[in-house]
């Protein structure tokens, strides 16, 4: 077997699949089929390509260099067949879309309902999910989350900033009253997020000056949408992003304390993540261009 488009495609699904049993699952081949086609093309060109650890595949240098040659012709190639096949036709295509499930609700529903409207054709899948780990798998296109330093893997795009309030029902403010101090949050009983097997820390930035507050939540959950019922319920002061309660501020059910500080819990930044080396369908590309768009006017 000699290096051809066809070796290179094997080595491209084997990577990106991370182990050969996945790899042979993806491709609908036997692992030792796999394994054994490998081998073949390592013997052709004299040199290992994929190193194996135990527990996962990776690229040796020259594996690297040919998987990013293997990645750029599959995505050619997939692009010229999306061309043929889409000619003249409306855009189509599937978009699978993972967002977290405060953001998604209450900031992106409205976005992603009038791409619907202007794209029927295009199938969008979306998952409400907050969880960073899941961002490598196949499934997902695209995902938005908070995050104070994106994965070096994957390609980052700028959502804008995401600003946390401290906040409570009007009713729980005038029975209990609100911290006035960055070191009261430690004796209020608070509503938010956390990290599983993390000690949470608030960051407060005024001016140029950092501080940091160790907390301890009464009531913890990844679910925005129930910490904001928790919220209005008189449970406590929440520890939430600004979007999460922008139109109970607004009505004046609920009301916000430490103004003079920036509050932050996992970062400062929403992000739309996607991986480096995937071919962009025209829906996909289309889709990450709106929703950019749309995060940039309401900045």
């Amino acid at each position: 077997m000699s290096l051809d488009v066809q070796s290179l495609t094997l080595l491209v699904q084997i990577l990106d699949a991370g182990n050969l049993a996945e790899a042979a699952r993806r491709m609908k081949m036997s692992r030792a089929n796999v394994s054994y086609h490998l081998n073949q093309v390592e013997r052709a060109i004299g040199q290992q390509l994929i190193r194996r650890t135990t527990r996962r595949l990776e690229a040796t240098e020259i594996g690297l260099k040919l998987y990013e040659h293997g990645r750029v012709i599959q995505n050619e190639l997939l692009a010229a067949r999306e061309s043929i096949a889409t000619l003249g036709q409306e855009l189509s295509g599937r978009v699978r879309l993972s967002v977290p499930s405060g953001y998604g609700q209450l900031a992106m529903s409205p976005w992603l309902l009038e791409f619907k409207r202007l794209h029927p054709a295009i199938v969008l899948d979306v998952l409400f999910e907050n969880r960073v780990e899941d961002l490598m798998r196949d499934e997902v296109d695209v995902a938005v989350r908070v995050l104070s330093e994106p994965p070096q893997n994957l390609v980052a795009r700028d959502l804008g900033p995401v600003r946390f309030v401290a906040c409570a029902s009007r009713a729980y403010a005038e029975q209990a009253g609100l911290p006035q101090r960055l070191e009261d949050l430690q004796h209020t009983p608070l509503l938010t997020a956390a990290v599983i097997g993390k000690q949470l820390r608030l960051a407060a930035y005024q001016d140029e000056e950092r501080h940091e507050v160790l907390i301890e939540p009464t009531l913890i959950s990844e679910n925005f949408m129930f910490l904001r019922e928790a919220v209005l319920a008189g449970l406590g002061v929440g520890l939430v992003p600004d979007y999460t309660v922008r139109d109970l501020l607004e009505a004046g059910t609920v009301v916000t304390a430490l103004d003079a500080w920036r509050l932050s819990i996992f970062g400062t930044r929403m992000h739309l993540l996607y991986m480096p080396n995937r071919h962009h369908t025209r829906a996909m590309a289309t889709f990450i261009e709106y929703v950019l768009r749309r995060a940039q006017a309401r900045a």
